[in-house]
């Protein structure tokens, strides 16, 4: 029997037909009952993205469980930092919670119901400001935690909260503040960890990067916000590849991972502390 799905799903699409129908799949397994669909418009100068995009937003319009749907879908292309980010300022003044999922974010059936339980338990704690589904490590002491926290948090299928995602700003103004910068030093502790996130954080506030996640991520770095991360992997990125915008090398050691299912019931936790272990062992995998 399917576990009911409480909270909101947030899907963010563009032009990439068979991944998006692929999650979108998944989605109507765990019929939310509330969809809140944010679309990017077409580049005029990219042959066949106009059809590409009305695909996608035909694929997205057959609900077929009870669901109230709600549309954020622009006529113009705004880029990936833009239209991200403002989707999610739309679904955030919606909604006081939402489950994230990209077109290319293909979950596993648990990752719903783990984001549900995880919403619900840490809801009014300010420590916590995000739920990822992804664990880049794939297992992490598994055998004896469902869950642990981290600094970081990849946004490849992943939840939060109005009051979290407030703290966001695209355009990373907080950055310029001298004090900003010590914090995330102060965050990370260690050269190898924080000198990368520096350099990374440089490059977005001067606006050479068109994204929105890195933005997030410093908003929760500067506020001492805490991710909670599955033991196991729960969401496979299926996008990297030809026609990705960030994700090009196939042959990345984080594309395409494996899911395991979660195995429930949760056992939560008493305490809230960072795995620096884990912070180690990631910065080594993805160098």
């Amino acid at each position: 029997m399917t576990h009911p799905l409480h909270a909101p799903v947030a899907f963010i699409v563009f032009n990439r037909p068979e991944q998006t129908a692929r999650v979108f799949a998944e989605i109507a397994r765990a019929q939310p009952k509330q969809l809140l669909i944010v679309a990017d418009g077409p580049r005029a100068d990219r042959a066949g993205e106009v059809e590409r995009c009305a695909q996608v937003r035909d694929i997205v319009s057959h609900v077929d469980w009870p669901c109230d749907v709600r549309t954020n879908f622009s006529n113009t292309n705004l880029g990936c930092r833009r239209r991200v980010s403002s989707g999610l300022d739309w679904v955030f003044d919606h909604v006081p919670e939402a489950i994230v999922l990209e077109d290319d974010c293909l979950p596993d059936p648990t990752l719903f119901r783990f984001m549900d339980e995880m919403l619900a338990r840490y809801r009014d704690d300010e420590r916590i400001m995000m739920v990822t589904g992804t664990n880049p490590m794939d297992r992490w002491k598994d055998e004896r935690q469902r869950y642990h926290f981290w600094y970081c948090g990849s946004i490849w299928g992943w939840a939060s909260w109005r009051g979290a995602w407030r703290h966001s700003d695209v355009d990373m103004r907080p950055w310029n503040d001298d004090e900003a910068r010590q914090r995330v030093r102060d965050v990370f502790a260690e050269p190898e960890l924080y000198e990368p996130r520096l350099a990374a954080y440089d490059k977005v506030a001067r606006g050479e990067i068109d994204t929105w996640d890195m933005q997030w991520s410093f908003a929760r770095i500067v506020n001492s916000g805490l991710s909670v991360v599955p033991s196991v992997n729960l969401v496979s990125n299926i996008g990297f590849g030809e026609g990705a915008t960030h994700t090009r090398s196939a042959g990345s050691p984080i594309a395409n991972l494996p899911t395991t299912p979660m195995t429930f019931p949760l056992r939560f936790h008493d305490y809230v502390a960072v795995d620096r272990e884990y912070d180690r062992a990631f910065t080594r995998r993805v160098r």
